[in-house]
């Protein structure tokens, strides 16, 4: 694929990506996101099968972007030395993106995650590989603060890893609802008092 064609496909994938997280995958049509690049619906054919294999490629796109940014925010020491200030850092980034945009959601992954997993296995299947891996970036940083001694040593990293996302991803949907980032705040304390050394 020359690059043309790979910069005319990112094209699209970062217009959907903007529009879908303003509507959903199901009410966006793809004139909408064609008219957005000024690109023709037969180029659509030529990088996508169909909408769904589209969804597929939108969701990977905007996984490898994201990990790239979490990857970044969790595990980098140069970031922040200490891993606990470090995470807690990424939830303050996160609490302020989220009322900037007030309150709506900015994640992809959360956004679709609902409307997406019952209607496409491959759609799905993607949400789970970035959800697993993120989820790996917040075990490194626990197991990292369990070495520093700033993160309390007798929990497991990798269940950890799991309610801190799963708290994390309950309180980003009740945020959107309410129209307000006092459920991040809450979850973000929570997290924090439970990770630190008793």
């Amino acid at each position: 694929m020359s690059a043309v064609a790979t910069t005319t496909k990112e094209r699209i994938l970062d217009a959907a990506e903007e529009i879908m997280l303003q509507k959903s995958f199901h009410s966006v049509g793809l004139n909408e996101i064609l008219a957005s690049v000024k690109v023709p619906k037969g180029s659509f054919y030529h990088y996508f099968q169909s909408k769904e294999q589209f969804g597929v490629e939108l969701l990977r796109h905007y996984v490898r972007e994201a990990s790239l940014y979490k990857r970044k925010m969790l595990l980098s020491a140069d970031v922040e030395p200490d891993p606990l200030k470090r995470l807690s850092a990424y939830f303050d980034c996160n609490i302020s993106k989220t009322y900037e945009n007030a309150c709506r959601c900015s994640c992809l992954v959360v956004k679709l995650a609902t409307e997406v997993a019952s209607f496409s296995d491959g759609m799905r299947e993607v949400l789970a590989e970035g959800m697993r891996e993120w989820r790996g970036f917040l075990q490194g940083l626990i197991l990292e603060g369990q070495t520093k001694g700033v993160i309390r040593r007798d929990i497991d990293p990798a269940a950890s890893s799991e309610w801190v996302q799963d708290l994390w991803t309950g309180a980003t949907h009740r945020s959107q609802i309410e129209r307000n980032v006092a459920p991040l705040q809450s979850a973000k304390a929570m997290i924090l008092k439970c990770l630190k050394p008793v």
